[in-house]
């Protein structure tokens, strides 16, 4: 089961507190969407209004063409899976995959039959007897998947599911998460503060900014093409560049990018990875710190054309530099990205 789904004009309030501003979102039935933003920037509010949680002041939700804005939670065609996992301690893992099916009237062998294909599904069919407490953590997010998609939901939505688990294994079921949703076909909606998660997981991320969305767009263009300063900053690192708006171009220390249709008061960021050669010279930059991070080596570098500036760099895994050693730094003009400054 699938289903596309579409938010019209959200807006919400709690009190005073405008929590969600505007939001128009069209999501195609089977696409992987993650909501991505810092802590307070409504994504999570979002999350609730799609799933019947709260109701929204303003706009409409349509999932697979219907009107579902005042449908309660149990009545709307949407599953929810939480952080907590919220694991019956007491039951199997065969009957706790099973409790909405029970819930539904179905009957006991057809519900254990789907509840063990599930299980084999997320690599658990050799423990459905076992209870929850006798599970690793990532063990227990899988029977908690597999409980939501039991009931064959037309949306799932996963309210920051991986963010209790240590990094090698949020990453592995990072890795399951998007190969399951690829077999079952339903439409996820994803809630992370993670941006490697968001990339790892996504058809498309939403970025998310004070109740707002500030980006949309594939990982990749999120990351290498963002639309506003706040998506380039959130994305990951990037380096702000002083930069000014002249009749030639956009003026740096480093030189003059190509015109820009800014006007007013801009800024410039660069990457750390991106200082890899090319025509925008930065010239000679002196190294305060270097660190090995395995794939690449981390470095702040302090250059001779701006000395009130630190520019963080990433290098090839070779020597780590020493403080105090000289870089020559330069990089392609074509991934400087150019952004009207923050008032």
């Amino acid at each position: 089961m699938t289903a596309p789904v579409t938010l019209s004009g959200l807006n919400h309030w709690f009190g005073s507190f405008h929590a969600l501003k505007d939001i128009d979102l069209s999501i195609a039935a089977g696409e992987y969407v993650t909501l991505l933003g810092p802590s307070g920037c409504g994504k999570t509010t979002l999350l609730s209004v799609l799933g019947g949680f709260i109701e929204p002041t303003d706009g409409t939700v349509t999932i697979g063409g219907r009107d579902m804005t005042r449908v309660p939670p149990a009545k709307r065609p949407t599953t929810t899976m939480f952080q907590d996992y919220a694991l019956f301690p007491h039951m199997t893992l065969r009957d706790n995959v099973a409790f909405g099916l029970r819930m539904a009237g179905m009957g006991r062998r057809e519900r254990h039959g789907r509840a063990e294909k599930l299980l084999a599904m997320v690599g658990l069919d050799h423990a459905a007897g076992k209870r929850p407490h006798e599970l690793s953590g990532g063990q227990r997010q899988r029977v908690a998947l597999a409980r939501a998609l039991a009931v064959e939901p037309d949306v799932l939505l996963l309210d920051e599911p991986l963010g209790a688990l240590d990094l090698k294994l949020r990453r592995s079921m990072q890795d399951e998460l998007k190969g399951i949703q690829r077999q079952v076909g339903t439409t996820f909606v994803h809630v992370t503060h993670d941006q490697e998660e968001a990339m790892a997981i996504a058809d498309r991320i939403v970025v998310m900014n004070a109740g707002r969305i500030e980006d949309e767009g594939a990982p990749s263009l999120i990351y290498r093409a963002p639309a506003t300063l706040f998506a380039a900053e959130f994305m990951g690192e990037t380096n702000r560049i002083p930069a000014k708006v002249t009749a030639t171009g956009v003026e740096t220390p480093f030189g003059t990018l190509p015109h820009t249709p800014h006007r007013g008061a801009v800024v410039a960021c660069l990457r750390p990875e991106d200082f890899t050669g090319g025509t925008f010279r930065i010239g000679p930059a002196k190294v305060q710190d270097a660190a090995f991070f395995g794939t690449h080596c981390r470095a702040h570098v302090v250059p001779e054309a701006a000395p009130d500036l630190v520019l963080t760099v990433h290098l090839p895994p070779g020597k780590v530099p020493a403080p105090g050693d000289t870089l020559d730094l330069s990089a392609d003009p074509a991934a400087l990205r150019v952004f009207p400054k923050e008032t």
